[in-house]
């Protein structure tokens, strides 16, 4: 007889979404643990995939110390704050395909509020004000796409029915097939003729404080930079100085401290536009994250590796 193969489940809500990708393998055994305690499972039972809860997992995995368990399988695709909090003998797997097209579809949504003036027409609106304003198109603008991972690739593509001048940037110089693939240390030669800034790598100590005072003073006047990658990525006191002065416009859906305190002063500048870091967060994500963790059911199942692992510790 085949051993059972454990799946631990955050929730209902991943449960039913995995039930309705069709059958599971025979041996499957699906288990609920929120990670808020040890584990339902007997004393040193294995446990073959744990899902940790979409948010603030970092602060349970501490509880699989001791736990024998094939794989943790998370449900976001950033991982910067997991190698300091994942006990030691654990693989660990994010969930790139997930989130890249809900991300996307943020970033544009940011690039072109910002750019039309949407927020200024929502204002005037609740004030029960006509206000027509011409504002600029993201047409025949130049934008510098900073990181080239799966979100970046994934508003490369959402981007070319726009008609941009697309410039895009990694850690490493390199061409592909469409073209230059600039390295970011060519950023103080770029950044000056970027009139829109899309920033998606990850966080990093290379990355952490990246969007400077230097990086934002080398932008020209009015230009846009809009964060979807990590609050950190960010200097926050720099970012609100140029903002405030009203040299640049800022949008971004992660901050630092995240979640940005009520009252804070970037919430009330007109050129600034805050979403409360929903990137991945739409309908999406639970089909897609469904079908991530059965592909993982599938291959353990058959005795393959599972994909997407990023760390082992």
């Amino acid at each position: 007889m085949t051993d059972p193969l454990i799946v631990s489940l955050p929730g209902a809500a991943l449960r039913d979404a995995l039930l309705a990708t069709g059958p599971l393998p025979e041996n499957v055994e699906l288990i609920e643990w929120k990670l808020d305690g040890p584990p339902p499972t007997a004393s040193g039972q294995r446990i073959d995939i744990v899902v940790p809860p979409y948010m603030g997992a970092s602060d349970r995995l501490g509880v699989l110390a001791g736990v024998p368990v094939r794989l943790v399988q998370s449900q976001s695709i950033g991982y910067d704050d997991v190698p300091a909090a994942l006990p030691a003998g654990h693989a660990y797997a994010n969930a790139a395909s997930v989130h890249e097209t809900s991300t996307a579809e943020l970033a544009l949504a940011l690039v072109l509020a910002a750019q039309r003036g949407i927020p200024d027409f929502v204002r005037a609106a609740s004030e029960g004000r006509w206000a027509p304003a011409r504002h600029a198109s993201l047409a025949d603008r130049r934008v510098l796409l900073l990181g080239y991972g799966g979100v970046g690739r994934a508003i490369e593509d959402r981007l070319a029915p726009f008609e941009v001048d697309l410039v895009r940037v990694a850690t490493r110089a390199r061409d592909d097939e469409t073209g230059r693939i600039h390295g970011i240390d060519e950023l103080d030669d770029l950044l000056p003729t970027a009139e829109i800034v899309i920033v998606g790598v990850p966080l990093t100590p290379e990355t952490t404080g990246l969007v400077d005072d230097k990086f934002l003073s080398a932008l020209p006047d009015g230009a846009l930079v809009v964060n979807i990658a990590r609050g950190k990525v960010a200097d926050t006191a720099a970012v609100l100085d140029h903002a405030t002065r009203g040299r640049l416009r800022y949008a971004t859906d992660v901050t630092d401290p995240e979640p940005l305190p009520t009252g804070h002063p970037l919430f009330a500048l007109p050129n600034v536009l805050i979403s409360p870091h929903v990137g991945g967060a739409s309908t999406a994500m639970m089909p897609r994250m469904a079908r991530l963790l059965r592909d993982q059911i599938e291959r353990m199942s058959r005795g393959e590796e599972p994909r997407n692992v990023v760390l082992r510790t």
